[in-house]
This record gives structure tokens, C-alpha cells and sequence, in this order.
């Protein structure tokens, strides 16, 4: 089996009506969200058929990042958009639920603490529309004004409490950015950087030994930034290695190079990355050297010779499987 663990719904063309409403009507549209049905199944086929023409069996799908709108005024705004594009993603999951799996969007707001409207949608999602995971923005100010405390700070510690409950993952995707200096595919990264050095610089997984943290695209540059953060925990008398450290993390593999992806097995281990494509997206443009978009990422996992049966597996299956528990109840590895 084949596992998409990142990946994002395309919204159909109501849905980016509804939010022009929301934006200019400061959270007071003027109607209700209406998607139908014929619509919604007319994008939802278009993602099988992508998914068909790569050799992937089930994608897990959540809200466009981008798109979130956290920095938005007011709160209520990102609140009504959060719940429409979870209230979509249960409605492709029903279409399809052989093939799609839900990964909920959270209503976070600037510095708003979780506890305020965060932690009530995503026990919707997960109890109500059996979804099982989240998406964790760690800047919801989108670079507009003061930034917000790290992972590792008890201020996201309501969210955690709530996934663990729930037994479900969080994968790290920041959403928009509002400075000038960074696109917002430089702020995935930037913000998948920091938020690593704060969760393992903090007692996060010592209070929550169960938490999941999945950190997309690869990491960011932090698998590859290894000697100075080898050092940097040295310095910071942390009783593990980085090494031991960053193995308490798990990571996907959009990423769109063959050598990086190398270099992340190598490092975070075989058994905490899991395949990912975010197809379509970023990486969906053509190769001019392989011929084949550059998300199309099953023949990369399956050219890199020194994996053996078992490991190729375990990124492309099993790992996902496990991390992601509520996603297949009656799983079994072969």
C-alpha cells in the first residue's frame, strides 16, 4: 500500500466565494457556505485520478496552508473558514473512503491561546468526522506583528493535552506569510526550523511521551544543519544527543530531491519518515531531467538502492500506520 501522509484538498470554486465573503464582510457573510455535491465530486475525482497516475492508494488531505487565514481580523473569520474546509474534507472522505483520509485544519488565531477555540474544533473533527490528525501552524500571526511563543512553551500545551487524548498526530505546516521577505513556501521551512529546536530544547515529550509531532518537507534544514545542532545540545547540556533527540520527531518526505532524502533517512532513521507528496502543489511542475513532476515521489523511494524491502515499506506504509492509529482501526503489517 501505497500512503500520501501530506497532502491538501483543491476547494472548489463556491468555496473561494464563501471565504471572499468572509474576508469582506469581516466574518458576517451574506450567505451560507453552499458547495454541491456534483461540484465537490467533480474536484474530488480529479485528485483520485492524480493519485492514480502517481500509484498512490490513500491521501490523507487537509486545508490548502496558505489559505488558513489566521492572521485575519477578526478571530471569527479563520474560525467559520476552518470549519467549512473540515466540514469539505468529511465530505470527500464520504465520496471516497478508500482512498481519503481527513487531517483537520485548526481555527488558531494570532496569539490566541489553543484553549480558546483550537482545541473544540479539532475534538469535532476527530469524535464527530473521524478524522485522525491536525494541522499545527506554529505562527498564526503570518508574520503580522509580535511573533508567537515556540512549540516547546506550555502556551501549546491545551493542544497537546487534547492530542494526546485523541491519539492523534499533529504534522507542522506554518500557513500564510505577511512579510515581504519571505514567500510563504519560505516560511514552511523557516517555521519548520524553529519549531523543531523549540520542542527539543523544552520538557514537551517528558510531559507528553505519547505526543506526535510530524514535521513537513522534510524537516525543513534542520537534517541538514546536523554538526551544528549536534553541538548546539552539547552546549545546552542536554542529557541526549541530537541524534536521540530528533528521533522523538517524525518527518515526511516533501521534499522533491533524491539526495535529501537520503541524507533524511540517514539521519532521523527509516523508521520515523514517512512517504509524502503534497501532490498537488509546490512540487507539481515537470523535471526537464527525470521527465515526471517533481512530487511524483514513489520512484525516488524506490530508486534509493540501499533501503531494503522492509524499510521501503515502512516509509511508504507502516510507519504512517502507526503513527497515524485512528487512520486504519483494523491494520495489520504483512
Amino acid at each position: 500500500m501505497i500512503i500520501d501522509s501530506h497532502a491538501h484538498v483543491v476547494m472548489p470554486p463556491e468555496s473561494f466565494r464563501y471565504m471572499a465573503e468572509l474576508i469582506g464582510g469581516r466574518a458576517n457573510p451574506s450567505t451560507k457556505p453552499n458547495v454541491p455535491d456534483a461540484s465537490l465530486r467533480k474536484v474530488a475525482e480529479e485528485l483520485v485520478r492524480s493519485m492514480d497516475s502517481v500509484g498512490t492508494d490513500v491521501q490523507f488531505i487537509s486545508p490548502r496552508p496558505y489559505l488558513q487565514m489566521h492572521s485575519v481580523k477578526p478571530a471569527r473569520v479563520t474560525e467559520l473558514w476552518s470549519r467549512h474546509c473540515n466540514d469539505l474534507i468529511a465530505r470527500y472522505v464520504a465520496m471516497f473512503p478508500d482512498r481519503f483520509r481527513g487531517v483537520a485544519g485548526l481555527p488558531q488565531f494570532m496569539n490566541e491561546s489553543p484553549a480558546v477555540r483550537v482545541v473544540a474544533e479539532l475534538e469535532r473533527c476527530v469524535n464527530e468526522l473521524g478524522f485522525v490528525g491536525c494541522l499545527l501552524n506554529p505562527d498564526p500571526t503570518e508574520s503580522e506583528g509580535p511573533p508567537p511563543l515556540g512549540l516547546g512553551d506550555p502556551f501549546w500545551h491545551p493542544l497537546y493535552e487534547a492530542m494526546t487524548a485523541l491519539d492523534v498526530p499533529a504534522l507542522i505546516h506554518s500557513a500564510g506569510s505577511c512579510s515581504p521577505r519571505e514567500s510563504y513556501t519560505l516560511k514552511f521551512i523557516n517555521e519548520e526550523n524553529i519549531a523543531v529546536i523549540s520542542l527539543l530544547d523544552s520538557d514537551v515529550f517528558k510531559k507528553y511521551p505519547t505526543l506526535k509531532i510530524v514535521v513537513g518537507h522534510g524537516g525543513g534544514a534542520i537534517p541538514y544543519q546536523m554538526g551544528r545542532f549536534r553541538s548546539w545540545a552539547v552546549r545546552r547540556n542536554h542529557l541526549e544527543t541530537f541524534d536521540e533527540q530528533l528521533r522523538k520527531l517524525y518527518f515526511d518526505t516533501c521534499n522533491y530531491s533524491k539526495e535529501s532524502i537520503e541524507l533524511l533517512l540517514k539521519v532521523a532513521g527509516t523508521d520515523n519518515v514517512l512517504f509524502g507528496t503534497e501532490k498537488p502543489g509546490t512540487g507539481s511542475a515537470r523535471d526537464p531531467i527525470s521527465g515526471r513532476d517533481y512530487d511524483d515521489m514513489k520512484p525516488v523511494i524506490e530508486s534509493i538502492e540501499w533501503l531494503t524491502d522492509e524499510q521501503r515499506k515502512n516509509v511508504f506504509e507502516c510507519n504512517c500506520a502507526r503513527v497515524y492509529p485512528r487512520a486504519f482501526r483494523n491494520y495489520k503489517e504483512a
